[in-house]
């Protein structure tokens, strides 16, 4: 019986392998990038990941990717969740800076609000670079300190801990004060995750991948960059080190092994399908090619829902789905 109800989905999925297959260049070939539509690959660039939206793609191509996301945020927020404000953690960064801009265009600056959590041994620049966002952008900017919440919590469970778990912690409590703040607000949480971040699980779980709507999530961090320069973040956020400023002195690319470009380059051609010996033949770093492969691969449980126990035919989001599931 259960191989009998498990029949159609079984037929759902082998089409879209066969779809796949075929997009990326059928069993035999040397896979390629998809091109179906207005492509990712087409903004990311095949050969100039590091380049801008104007050497790339052109700036319409930018407007036009930019009006998507607005347009995306508008739908997500008012259209179907019925929500008029948006509240964003703002932490100084490329990646919230940009969905900021991105929601002040969706929305009006006047229904956003960006909030500063800084940690006792947060980076003064961290601080100073979300207020110059709020600053341009209009919009009204809150401050929750959180190093009481996140030091009585250590000292709750033993005082001693590791400055990961500590990271982690003060990723979490910064979600829960988003998430409070957004009833308090009524306004909806809005995620600032990317691609690559999501790609490598270079996130706290339960933490940065929270909020509802991440509008920047298909968004390589080169993309990332490009599209915050034509939307005239300041420079000093754009140009400085990503980190994720929770340990001192961090940054994300030291943390990962490799700079972003490199790994954007060949993430960008795994998901496409070629082969890690394709890759390298065309010139990339075999044990750089290997980490990105390693990092995709074994984190794939940090991009999932929970795993359930299967004891009916009602499962939810196994049997039970929507037509906006599949």
């Amino acid at each position: 019986q259960l191989l009998v109800a498990s029949f159609p989905i079984l037929i759902i999925i082998a089409v879209f392998m066969f779809f796949m297959r075929q997009m990326q260049g059928g069993a035999g070939g040397r896979g390629g990038p998809m091109s179906f539509g207005k492509s990712k690959a087409k903004l990311l660039g095949e050969d100039q990941i590091n380049t801008t939206f104007a050497d790339v793609a052109g700036v319409e191509e930018a407007k036009q990717e930019v009006q998507e996301l607005v347009e995306f945020l508008r739908d997500e927020i008012r259209r179907h969740r019925g929500f008029d404000k948006a509240v964003i953690g703002l932490s100084g960064g490329v990646d919230s800076s940009l969905v900021a801009f991105l929601a002040a265009e969706a929305l009006g600056p006047e229904h956003v609000v960006g909030v500063r959590m800084p940690y006792r041994t947060s980076s003064d620049d961290s601080l100073q670079h979300a207020q110059l966002v709020a600053d341009q952008l209009g919009i009204e900017v809150r401050t929750v300190d959180i190093s009481d919440a996140v030091d009585g919590l250590v000292l709750a469970i033993g005082g001693d801990t590791t400055p990961t778990r500590r990271g982690n912690i003060m990723a979490r409590m910064r979600m829960i004060t988003l998430f409070d703040l957004s009833a308090a607000l009524t306004a909806l949480p809005v995620g600032t995750g990317n691609k690559t971040e999501r790609l490598f699980g270079y996130f706290t779980w339960h933490a940065d991948d929270s909020p509802p709507v991440i509008p920047i999530g298909d968004l390589f961090k080169s993309q990332v960059w490009q599209l915050a320069r034509h939307m005239e973040v300041p420079d000093a956020i754009v140009d400085k080190p990503a980190s994720a400023d929770l340990i001192h002195g961090q940054t994300d690319e030291s943390d990962l092994g490799i700079s972003y470009p490199k790994a954007d380059a060949i993430l960008h051609r795994l998901l496409s399908g070629y082969r890690v010996d394709d890759i390298v033949e065309l010139g990339f770093d075999a044990r750089e090619v290997e980490l990105v492969r390693g990092r995709l691969e074994s984190t794939h449980w940090k991009r999932r829902l929970p795993t359930v126990a299967m004891v009916s035919r009602t499962a939810i989001g196994e049997y039970y789905l929507r037509p906006v599931d599949y």
